[in-house]
């Protein structure tokens, strides 16, 4: 079974109190693809400039990511920088050029249409909608979107969300959406508008899970050394599509692991720069990390 996800490639200026890396691979749908790779086929949907390392492209082959959908338009590709403290938590973003990205309007290939799964990363909700429209039946569908597009595109959002089956966000996203600061509430209020399960990601706090009167808490797996957290709510959310899209079924059992699984790919993200620790990922890295996790929680 494969993946199609539909975001933002870019090449990241991230400094932490780590260190300092320019011009890095980052972007949604790269975050994203890296981590689903590992579970299933993923094709990606996005655009570069002309001048975009062709060494990414291969990188993202090597991964097993279908890269045909990946379009490159003349002009520079879109650029991000921002800083951490040590907090880790919200970045400060210190510029952001969406140079070719500004003018994205994907055209779906012909051949990724019938994706059984479809994830929307964070771009502006009007193109998640057009993607969706040139669709054809969907077994699942899931988005994610930012604070930027619930203040300023609140009506479009709340249309698409009536065609998700699964929206990921954070506390702050959730409580901006809903005017709810109790996230039960807040979660119950994002049910109302369709979806049918909701992920709210809480960070180094853990994760959870609405589905109707089914709720689920995840915690973190424990992290000795973070280096740069850019791209793990992205990680995450493919380590939870890719886990469910090798599951027959979205019971509620698969959908815990599903969670979970998505956390320990985050996990591997925020261990170096950009993709370098996440893109060297094995299968057995993951089931042992996995195992850990299980064998934390377990009381």
């Amino acid at each position: 079974m494969s993946v199609l996800v539909v975001g933002s490639v870019a090449l990241d200026t991230i400094r932490t109190p780590m260190g300092r890396r320019r011009d890095v691979l980052g972007g949604s749908a790269v975050y994203f693809s890296v981590s689903a790779s590992n579970f299933c086929r993923v094709n990606l949907v996005a655009v570069v400039g002309d001048d975009f390392p062709s060494r990414h492209v291969d990188f993202l082959r090597r991964k097993g990511v279908d890269v045909k959908g990946l379009v490159t338009a003349s002009g520079k590709t879109f650029r991000w920088e921002g800083e951490y403290d040590w907090n880790f938590s919200d970045p400060r973003t210190i510029s952001t050029k969406l140079n070719v990205f500004s003018g994205f309007d994907p055209d779906i290939p012909r051949e990724y249409r019938n994706s059984k799964y479809l994830f929307l990363a964070n771009i502006d909700p009007h193109i998640q909608e057009r993607v969706l429209r040139q669709m054809t039946k969907p077994k699942l569908v899931a988005c994610d979107t930012m604070n930027y597009w619930i203040e300023n595109k609140r009506p479009e959002l709340v249309r698409l969300l009536k065609k998700v089956d699964i929206l990921l966000l954070n506390e702050s996203e959730i409580r901006g959406l809903t005017g709810q600061t109790n996230l039960i509430k807040a979660a119950k209020a994002v049910l109302r508008f369709g979806p049918g399960k909701v992920i709210v990601k809480k960070g180094e706090h853990g994760s959870l899970l609405f589905s109707g009167d089914h709720i689920f808490s995840a915690p973190a797996y424990l992290m000795e050394s973070i280096i740069d957290p850019t791209g793990a709510g992205d990680t995450f959310a493919g380590g939870v599509i890719g886990y469910l899209a090798t599951c027959r079924r979205q019971t509620h059992a698969d959908l815990r692991k599903a969670i979970v699984y998505g956390s320990v790919m985050a996990t591997f993200a925020v261990e170096d720069f950009s993709l370098r620790r996440l893109g060297s990922v094995g299968r057995d890295d993951i089931l042992r990390r996995y195992r850990e996790l299980k064998r934390l929680t377990y009381f």
